[in-house]
């Protein structure tokens, strides 16, 4: 049973809300076009900062603690690669500004944040409250898994999901940026500018991986703290990692199907725990030291098959998977057809 003591809870918290307004006050507190140096710098500090304070957890909460936050973070990192795509996707279809990236990325991880948190203290309840939880989450994976291999080849439509579309309905929309500003005003009207729209599709976005990556993270943990401290440090690097490998990201062809292996071993992982804690002990559990092993071991396998696939083919290219984006295109599309 892993004991964590509310300071550190509240230190965990505060150390967050540090960053973030560090990162907000320090790192674009100027517009600019971010450069491969200031990318890895920020990449690598993030980094850092997720290492160390998982070896500060190992005093104080012990090792299975240290360890269950490790596997959590690896993870949450490699689920918000997928982020990532979506990330160059919606700044594409915007044409956002180099010089105002920094800024709108930054404004959608803090929704992340807000959002996750939310959703982390809805899964530690529903745990507590039902045992068969557990099942329900590793179904989800299983089913999370089995549609990102049906839509490895198909990119997201981001900049017309239904939040984006009631944004739209609230007030005029402008064409100019108004120097990174949301809101403006033009002719003596009140005005979004896209900035605002860009920050409303990476929040939303966002939201709908949360459905998944949550689960998956409950699946080498169950204490909320941890988590949360994973999900949360996982965020935090984003917005220089998206800068660091953003030509990177679409050489790797065969990230859904790493995914979704990782997804899919999740999902047995916590299907297993449910049928050893609720039906009989002498089903066997996949250890948390084995499951980082195996994770680690897809995402490197997944890596280098994607890079020797694209020196082959060079023609090729990854795309991003948002499986609920998929099926309202779907559904649209039905109804086409059927009008016609």
């Amino acid at each position: 049973m892993i004991e964590i003591p509310v300071w550190l809870w509240w230190a965990t918290i505060a150390l967050i809300l540090g960053l973030f307004v560090f990162d907000l006050l320090v790192a674009v507190r100027k517009p600019h076009a971010v450069g491969l140096r200031e990318a890895t710098f920020w990449s690598v500090f993030y980094v850092g900062i997720a290492l160390l304070f998982g070896l500060l957890l190992w005093p104080v909460a012990g090792t299975t603690a240290a360890t269950e936050y490790y596997a959590g973070w690896v993870v949450e990192k490699s689920l918000s690669v997928d982020n990532l795509f979506v990330f160059v996707i919606i700044l594409g279809r915007f044409a956002v500004p180099e010089e105002y990236q920094q800024k709108v990325l930054l404004f959608g991880i803090g929704a992340a944040l807000v959002l996750r948190a939310i959703f982390i203290a809805v899964g530690a309840a529903a745990i507590s409250m039902f045992s068969f939880t557990f099942l329900i989450f590793g179904l989800v994976l299983l089913w999370t898994a089995v549609q990102l291999i049906r839509h490895r080849n198909e990119d997201p439509e981001v900049e017309d999901n239904f939040l984006v579309r009631r944004t739209r309905k609230i007030m005029p929309v402008t064409t100019d940026f108004h120097g990174g500003r949301m809101f403006a005003h033009e002719n003596g009207q009140r005005v979004m500018t896209p900035l605002l729209l860009v920050f409303v599709a990476i929040g939303s976005t966002d939201m709908l991986f949360a459905l998944d990556s949550i689960p998956a993270v409950y699946g080498v943990t169950s204490e909320p703290f941890i988590v949360f401290a994973a999900n949360a440090f996982a965020l935090l690097g984003l917005r220089a990692l998206f800068f660091l490998v953003e030509g990177l990201l679409m050489r790797l062809v065969y990230l859904s199907i790493g995914l979704s292996l990782i997804l899919a071993f999740i999902g047995i992982k916590l299907i297993l725990h449910f049928v050893h804690e609720d039906i009989s002990t002498s089903f066997p559990e996949v250890p948390t030291p084995l499951s980082l092993g195996v994770i680690l071991l897809i995402l490197i396998v997944t890596t280098v098959a994607s890079l020797l696939r694209v020196r082959k083919h060079p023609e090729e290219r990854a795309h991003a998977v948002t499986l609920r984006s998929h099926k309202r295109r779907e559904k649209e599309e039905e109804e086409r057809a059927a009008r016609s």
